[in-house]
């Protein structure tokens, strides 16, 4: 055997010459059915299976690779916002606001992702939204997913409501197709219509059974188990796998922004298998693949099987391969961070591969060891005794490397202080003629600090805990002169450390979801978008101008985080042309309009209106 092995390595393009002598050569040596059953195997075959040997034993990726030796295999990407349900755990009843269909994925760019990370070790893609089956070109885009499959793609999954898949699911697996998730959080009609907001239970369950037929076995289907909604229909599921080739899944209820997380909602999969053996004396568990979501079971003599994804009692982060892109191509490393790195922006400026490969190996590199909520006892309040909180903590941004992005590195920083108070008692002494001073500079009518306490004269924290959430927005304003030489070479994209615009804008746009970690008295944020946009303008002292907008739904508003935004901007465009000279100047700083909250719109006044108001004032 250890010449066969030889010979077939040396020479994949000979094999029409060297298979006989090969084949004589096992035959006359040994008399095995290992040896015979080699005999019948036709030799493109063997040669097939060596080469699959070959790139099993191939070294992963790098960049797919994380610190923690965790490799990426299986790539998420969301091709649209839109869906045609609205289920309580999962969006607000009016659905959310939805991106310009310019900022997000065109079906070729969705392609070209998937072919970058293929090419690096991906295997599996599953596609999710919103609902893929909205998108019109959903049985196109598999095609051309199906194209992939030479180059290593195994698995091309979706996960769907089902309600409009059905007439298009024997294209979709004519396409190639061959792993199919049904979301399914009830067997009720009423339910149904109760939970999702709409009617439609009928189509998923003949989707279901049309998957089955087409051959997308085990056909899976995902239920969220909200307590006091659908529990008591558990042991109903677990009936569907007696007969059906399905994999019955049960997700923890997991808080996400806008669907009213409760603590007194949720149940935890050890309850709810407990409630299983109630009724099943025989339930026996599989052994789990390492990369598994679910803890699986099954009942001896039923056809499906069924298990748990136990996201908030039982993390599975030391085994996660995933990676995940948003609809408007941002690349996630961890569901549960905020952390973002914008890979359509990169597509569409033309980044060359490399570079773009190393930005995504930094934010893979990047990634914690388990997901943000996990890093604290925050996570231990979610399961027993807080609300939703948890959603509301922000992850760590990715500290890129020195290429790319500053180092940024807020590993040290405690995770609760995403949430603490920065706020400072006062001294227990404080003699009556300070305090008396400190009262008497608030005046009724006159403005105030709102951080600095007025009893202590010390920074503080403001509550806005009795607040309502408001749509809000600020854009910031500033620029950065750097001088002719680098100027040119930023403009023709030349610069030694790489494209500076680019890595500037994606470096403002990580840095404004961190701002409650710069700035200490600043709320965390959970924003909604933020753009940061560059032009180079040679007659104004060959400047970059940085216009940076940032908008959320939240308590309090949003400028400081335009404000980061493009002040770290400045500092990379800095950092990145230091070596040409360091005579650059950053200014002219500024916010120059927000919206949202008690003031509502404010604009920074312009030399006209400065002007009139001046005027105004000599009139009176």
């Amino acid at each position: 055997m250890s010449s066969c092995r030889i010979f077939t390595k040396i020479s994949f393009g000979n094999n029409k010459i060297l298979t006989p002598y090969i084949i004589r050569r096992i035959s006359s040596t040994s008399k095995s059915h290992q040896a015979q059953a080699l005999d019948t195997i036709d030799p493109k075959q063997r040669i097939k299976a060596r080469i699959s040997t070959i790139d099993k034993e191939r070294p992963f990726s790098n960049f797919l690779t994380d610190r923690f030796d965790r490799q990426h295999t299986y790539l998420r990407i969301s091709i649209t916002e839109r869906c045609n349900l609205r289920c309580t755990y999962c969006m607000p009843a009016e659905g959310i606001d939805l991106t310009p269909s310019h900022k997000l994925l065109s079906t070729e760019e969705i392609i070209r992702i998937a072919q970058l990370f293929v090419s690096q070790g991906v295997n599996k893609i599953r596609l999710t939204g919103g609902e893929p089956t909205v998108r019109k070109d959903i049985v196109e885009l598999i095609g051309e997913l199906g194209k992939l499959k030479p180059q290593g793609l195994q698995t091309i999954a979706m996960t769907s409501n089902g309600i409009a898949l059905k007439r298009k699911l024997p294209k979709l697996v004519e396409n190639g197709l061959n792993l199919l998730n049904i979301s399914l959080d009830t067997l009720d009609p009423y339910k149904f219509e109760l939970i999702s907001r709409r009617k439609g239970l009928e189509r998923v369950l003949e989707t279901i059974d049309q998957g089955i037929s087409l051959g997308l076995r085990p056909l899976k289907i995902n239920c969220v188990v909200i307590r006091g909604v659908n529990d008591q229909e558990v042991l109903d599921f677990i009936e569907l796998t007696r007969n059906k080739a399905i994999d019955m899944r049960f997700i923890e209820y997991m808080p996400f922004d806008g669907n009213k997380w409760n603590e007194k909602k949720f149940i935890s999969y050890r309850e709810l298998l407990d409630n299983i053996k109630t009724r099943y004396n025989d339930v026996r568990k599989l052994s789990d693949d390492m990369h598994n979501t679910s803890k699986a079971y099954y009942i001896p003599g039923f056809t499906g099987q069924f298990g748990f994804i136990t996201s908030m009692s039982d993390h599975f982060c030391g085994t996660c391969n995933r990676l995940r892109i948003t609809a408007d191509g941002n690349l996630k490393v961890c569901l549960f961070g905020n952390a973002e790195v914008s890979l359509r922006d990169l597509l569409r400026e033309n980044v060359p591969v490399q570079q773009l490969l190393d930005i995504i190996g930094a934010a893979v590199k990047n990634k914690k060891k388990q997901h943000a909520a996990k890093n604290s006892s925050l996570y231990n309040k979610v399961v027993s005794n807080t609300t939703s909180s948890f959603i509301r903590s922000k992850s760590y941004f990715p500290c890129f490397s020195h290429n790319f992005l500053s180092s940024f590195n807020y590993q040290n920083i405690p995770f609760l202080s995403l949430r603490s108070s920065y706020s400072t008692k006062p001294n227990s002494q404080k003699s009556s003629s300070n305090k008396s001073d400190l009262n008497s500079t608030s005046k009724p009518g006159l403005p105030s600090l709102t951080h600095i306490d007025p009893d202590s004269g010390r920074a503080s924290m403001v509550n806005v805990s009795t607040k309502h959430s408001t749509y809000r927005t600020a854009t910031a304003y500033g620029k950065i002169h750097i001088g002719r030489q680098a100027f040119e070479l930023v403009r023709t994209n030349t610069m030694k450390k790489g494209d500076v615009l680019t890595t500037a804008q994606i470096a403002g746009i990580m840095a404004a979801k961190q701002t409650g970690n710069i700035i200490p008295l600043c709320h965390p944020l959970l924003l909604s978008h933020v753009s940061v946009d560059l032009e180079l303008d040679e007659g104004d002292n060959y400047s970059v101008k940085i216009i940076s907008k940032v908008v959320c739904e939240g308590k309090t508003g949003v400028e400081m985080e335009a404000l980061t935004a493009v002040s770290v901007t400045a500092l990379t465009i800095f950092d990145m042309c230091k070596s040409v000279g360091k005579e650059m100047i950053i200014g002219d700083l500024k916010v120059v309009k927000k919206t949202g909250g008690k003031s509502g719109t404010w604009k920074f006044p312009t030399k006209e209106q400065n002007q009139r108001d001046d005027n105004d004032g000599n009139n009176n």
